[in-house]
């Protein structure tokens, strides 16, 4: 839940000995990197080609550029390593981790991120692909990996936090319902819990589609074990945010919707709305200066949302 950073290093940019490290994973000499827009990590992000004509996908990051990306990177290392072959994700060539930087390299992916504002195509490929992933991965355990409602109960406080010491720019309805929005979403983290393991972070810059229309879900960093809803009610609040759509007639079209618990999902849009409420008046962290403009464009779509069910 980061804002997209302007000052990404590039492969070139990297340190000689984590350069070399890279490519003894792959075996061969880099010979052109392409570094990728969007994104949410400060490091690098780069589409690698070698002497030998192998191509790849690099990542890397030291405390430098983000003091939490390393650990980040970290995580999604582990968990991509273990996720199973079918699940439509890049895989693991190798991690460098030399205790300062981390560097992950996976396979590339020939794909490009979904248009925004968001295309209806697009929109109905994603979310056949994630109902297609989710039973998929419905169940899979894999070690280290929380449940969802553990994962956010930090996280969730927010409203809590808002109410008490509310910013001067509060939204008003969010100032006059603090009680409302704290109950809910105590009310979903009780409620929110599945076998499906889901990656908790959809977005469109977290997929690629390729020219044959097949998805890819990409960076696995937050993965827990949740509801099989939950990765699509997510990426709702992405179309939203890109305009175009409205959160009640993406719900009615999304038929992993119809089977989740009603206080569930009001409770994740009330404690993502809170946790956004709450971020969004925050210092920006090291690395990455639009992040809190953009959780506060998350809170705002979010709100009259909740407004809306809440005074129902």
């Amino acid at each position: 839940m980061e804002g997209h950073p302007n000052n990404r290093l590039r492969w070139a940019e990297l340190p000689p000995e984590v350069r070399s490290a890279v490519q003894e994973i792959l075996g061969d000499r880099v010979v052109a990197a392409v570094s990728q827009p969007g994104g949410y990590s400060p490091g690098t992000a780069d589409r690698v080609r070698t002497a030998g004509g192998r191509r790849a996908f690099v990542k890397a990051a030291s405390p430098a550029q983000n003091p939490d990306t390393p650990d980040a990177h970290r995580a999604e290392a582990r968990i991509t390593a273990a996720l199973p072959a079918y699940a439509p994700t890049p895989r693991l060539l190798g991690c460098h981790d030399d205790g300062y930087w981390v560097a992950l390299v996976l396979t590339d992916v020939d794909g490009r991120a979904p248009s925004t504002p968001w295309r209806p195509d697009e929109l109905d490929a994603v979310l056949a692909a994630l109902a297609r992933m989710a039973a998929a991965l419905t169940p899979v355990a894999l070690p280290r990996v929380p449940p969802i409602a553990e994962r956010l109960a930090g996280d969730f406080t927010g409203w809590a936090n808002v109410a008490a010491d509310p910013p001067p720019d509060l939204h008003p309805w969010a100032r006059a319902h603090l009680d409302e929005l704290r109950a809910a979403t105590q009310r979903g983290l009780a409620t929110l819990a599945g076998d499906t393991l889901c990656h908790t972070d959809l977005r469109g810059d977290n997929l690629l589609i390729d020219g044959d229309g097949r998805v890819t879900v990409v960076d696995w960093p937050w993965a827990a074990h949740g509801p099989a809803w939950l990765d699509s009610a997510l990426l709702l609040l992405d179309v939203c945010l890109h305009g175009g759509y409205d959160l009640d007639t993406l719900l009615r079209r999304l038929p992993l919707a119809a089977d989740a618990d009603p206080a569930a999902l009001l409770g994740l849009y009330a404690g993502l709305a809170g946790f956004f409420t709450d971020r969004a008046r925050l210092p920006a962290p090291p690395g990455i200066p639009t992040l809190r403009p953009f959780q506060q464009a998350q809170a705002d779509v979010l709100l009259p949302w909740l407004a809306n069910q809440l005074t129902a």
